[in-house]
């Protein structure tokens, strides 16, 4: 299948030698040209521009936020004017329900197709084909892609024909992670402060009633204070909950978790935690309980 892949960050260029390695005939577009080397040293060939990366039968977007997404697909020269009919836009990236909902009703008026397909992962998982792939989207387009999405992730979850609804799984998802976070720093602040071991403690919690990844992956960083490099930068953090608390108001479902996890984030930004994971939460608990600052260090 002739594929277009643009976005080759921490996430997308993974996703996108999957792709490669699984045969696809892929075309990859990056802002930073650099980040496609490795991809063209296994035969995938550069877009000069966004134009070029849309001549496609399916082009994936892994973009940060929604401002390059809707930049890349309504700007000029942008995805929208160049997908071919009936092609298909797959949006992996954590976008907002409203502009999901925008893309879906744009890509109509083009008769083209959109799907919305995140992908829960860190980039070791996307490395090792190991992403769950959250799908939503028209059923003749989703069965057409599935075995794009089988390329990517280790299962795929079908939402129905809405594809904003898979963005809110996405974001509800994350939100849940970042529950997590917060309140494993909380025990981990009162633990440590007791002179309670932090790894046993971690130990026991993951041998016992909280064995999910989760908990082994992100108490592991937050044990060894390792929050550098970033798996998932706190920007990115901070915009998914506040993209949760937008869908909440829409909806008109109050969350007064997201809120404060909102203010613990923006707690960490203040203190110069921008090129932080997002795990580094932590430091706010320990400095809270008069731990002192648990500065983040490189792997």
């Amino acid at each position: 299948m002739k594929v277009g892949f643009i976005g080759l960050g921490n996430m997308g260029l993974p996703m996108a030698m999957n792709l490669l390695k699984a045969g696809h005939e892929l075309t990859v577009y990056n802002r930073t040209a650099e980040k496609a080397k490795p991809l063209l040293k296994q035969g995938a060939r550069a877009a000069a521009s966004l134009a070029e990366a849309s001549d496609a039968d399916v082009v994936f977007t892994m973009l940060a936020d929604d401002h390059a997404v809707e930049s890349g697909t309504f700007g000029e020269s942008g995805i929208l004017e160049n997908l071919p009919q009936g092609s298909v836009h797959i949006s992996s990236s954590t976008i907002s329900v409203a502009l999901s909902q925008k893309l879906t009703a744009a890509h109509e008026e083009h008769h083209q197709r959109f799907i919305s397909a995140p992908v829960f992962g860190r980039p070791a998982a996307a490395e090792a084909r190991n992403l769950f792939v959250v799908v939503a989207g028209p059923n003749d387009a989703v069965e057409r892609c599935a075995p794009l999405l089988d390329t990517i992730g280790q299962r795929t979850f079908r939402f129905g024909e809405q594809p904003w609804v898979a963005n809110l799984v996405k974001l509800s998802g994350n939100f849940l992670i970042a529950s997590v976070l917060e309140s494993l720093s909380e025990a981990m602040a009162l633990v440590g402060k007791a002179g309670i071991d932090q790894r046993e403690y971690l130990d026991f919690l993951t041998s016992t009633l909280f064995a999910a990844p989760v908990y082994k992956t992100y108490g592991g960083l937050i044990v060894d204070r390792k929050f550098q490099p970033a798996g998932f930068a706190v920007p990115l953090g901070l915009k998914d909950v506040r993209l949760t608390l937008a869908a909440g108001e829409q909806l008109r479902v109050p969350l007064p978790l997201a809120s404060l996890i909102r203010d613990r984030f923006l707690a960490l930004l203040a203190r110069g935690g921008e090129s932080l994971d997002w795990s580094a939460i932590a430091q706010i608990a320990a400095e809270d309980s008069g731990q002192g600052s648990m500065s983040g260090r490189a792997a």
